[in-house]
């Protein structure tokens, strides 16, 4: 099933509701918003900050053209039209049945509703909707434009319909949809992080560990196991070659010693949350909650780009997810531009007026170029056979600034193609606000480098360039296209 849609509907703007917008706007979806309260358009525009920051980075493709965003005057404003309405509001059941209920009674008869509560049942949720059966449970984490799991729970009248609708949805979103098999409170993720939570608060209160201390055990060892390979198939690897039922053996019986508090709280009292406020300030030193996101976000890019690149470049675990979401991009964007180069301006490029220097343009107009030679059959093997595509003419026009940080891809358009020629235009794009830097033009001519003269392509890349070139006729032509130097725009 196609999850892809058109617009989306966020009621409420706060941290998670904002991510949510986020992932939505930047995968290409128009976002209506609705929240009463004063500061949400300013949530929504720091978390969108962060995202446009950090999700482009994600990806060795550009992500679709941004969706637009509106923040809407009601509930039944926002949602309608929409194609899924997610819900993020406060969590209180007497709340989220109230706003449920608006929603049911405002949005479209096939929406998908979708809950982000973190721990309410979704057969609570339900109650006094019209139409329960198209509720589900999507649970996030935070950020929503980075991470991508989403807890997926029904509820006792949820349909398989909403279900599957829902995992093509979210998946579409370059989303890890879980589908937990019956709805319990705080579904997995938080129970087990309650657990680890529980724990660490008693180390705390006990004073045999520091906030600092603890953090530092997770994150310089199981941490970063579990996020490659989570919990048993860590546990797997300890069992040795015997696996996991030598492990379950070996510790099972340690499960009995007296080792953990799970079962207990302490009291949350004030000398408890001085002490975990206090040292969370020292551990802080000083940077901002902003400040802490960007480190965050950026560690996630690093960690999730790192897992892609394994097994061969089909990637392991978030790393495999992130290439099944280039290559569903790649394969949608054949009836548009295409998608083929990213990146980010280094400072290696950047001129004395403080923005790239202009033959990096063409730097990245010819990656671009090869990029789309490769996607067509131009390997090392056709190279090797003495055929490839020469570039007889570009031209270039520059049309904004990218400075240092900036993330760029562009997106090519294939004008014309016969057995020998291959006419094409790009474009650089700003990633974070969709805005043209540059454009090239380009004429390719098909080469036979042995008798140092045009010749026809072979038949099999022939196919795959004519039809490129067929799926791209019914789109407009650049405006640009045939511009020469000095004519005057318009």
């Amino acid at each position: 099933m196609n999850g892809t849609i058109a617009k989306a509907a966020c009621i409420g703007g706060g941290v998670i509701g904002a991510g949510w917008v986020a992932r939505l706007i930047l995968s290409g979806v128009d976002v209506d918003v609705y929240d009463p309260s004063p500061e949400a358009e300013r949530v929504v525009a720091e978390v969108l900050a962060n995202a446009r920051r950090s999700m482009p980075r994600l990806l060795d493709i550009s992500l679709p053209l941004p969706g637009r965003l509106r923040f809407a005057s009601s509930v039944a404003d926002a949602v309608a039209g929409a194609e899924l309405v997610q819900e993020s509001v406060p969590e209180r059941l007497d709340l989220k049945r109230s706003v449920l209920t608006a929603i049911d009674a405002a949005a479209p008869a096939d929406a998908i509703i979708g809950s982000s509560t973190s721990g309410l049942l979704p057969s609570d949720l339900q109650q006094g909707m019209t139409h329960p059966e198209r509720l589900v449970v999507a649970h996030p984490y935070n950020p929503v434009y980075l991470l991508p799991l989403v807890e997926l729970v029904g509820g006792q009248v949820t349909t398989p319909e909403t279900l599957t609708r829902a995992q093509a949805i979210y998946t579409a979103l370059g989303m890890k949809p879980v589908t937990i098999r019956r709805e319990i409170e705080a579904f997995v993720g938080d129970r087990l992080l309650e657990a680890l939570w529980r724990e660490a608060l008693w180390l705390v209160h006990d004073d045999i560990a520091s906030v600092t201390e603890i953090d530092d055990v997770i994150r310089y060892s199981f941490g970063l196991r579990w996020a490659q390979m989570g919990l048993f198939q860590t546990y797997r690897i300890a069992g040795g070659e015997a696996g996991m039922r030598h492990f379950l053996s070996q510790f099972g019986p340690a499960l009995k010693w007296p080792w953990t508090k799970l079962m207990d709280v302490p009291e949350m009292d004030e000398a408890l949350i001085t002490r975990i406020a206090d040292q969370s300030d020292e551990q802080a030193a000083g940077l901002s909650i902003r400040e802490l996101e960007r480190i965050r976000d950026d560690n996630l890019v690093a960690i999730m780009r790192a897992l892609a690149a394994q097994q061969g470049g089909r990637g392991w675990g978030a790393g495999e997810l992130l290439r099944q979401q280039e290559a569903a991009l790649r394969k949608e964007s054949t009836a548009e531009p295409l998608q083929l180069v990213s990146g980010t301006v280094p400072a290696e490029w950047i001129d004395y007026n403080g923005h790239m220097t202009e033959h990096r343009y063409l730097e990245v107009f010819g990656n671009t170029t090869d990029a789309l030679l490769e996607q067509i059959g131009v390997d090392a093997d056709y190279i090797a056979s003495g055929r490839s595509y020469y570039t007889v003419e570009t031209h270039i026009m520059h049309l904004g600034e990218a400075r240092q940080g900036a993330h760029y891809g562009t997106m090519t358009q294939i004008l014309h193609a016969d057995d020998k020629r291959l006419h094409v235009f790009h474009q650089i794009r700003n990633r974070e606000t969709g805005a043209i830097l540059a454009s090239a033009e380009q004429m390719l001519l098909h080469v036979d480098a042995k008798a140092k003269k045009a010749s026809p392509a072979a038949p099999d890349l022939l196919a795959r360039v004519t039809a490129l070139a067929q799926s791209h006729a019914d789109m407009p032509r650049p405006s640009a296209m045939g511009r020469h130097v000095g004519q005057r725009s318009g």
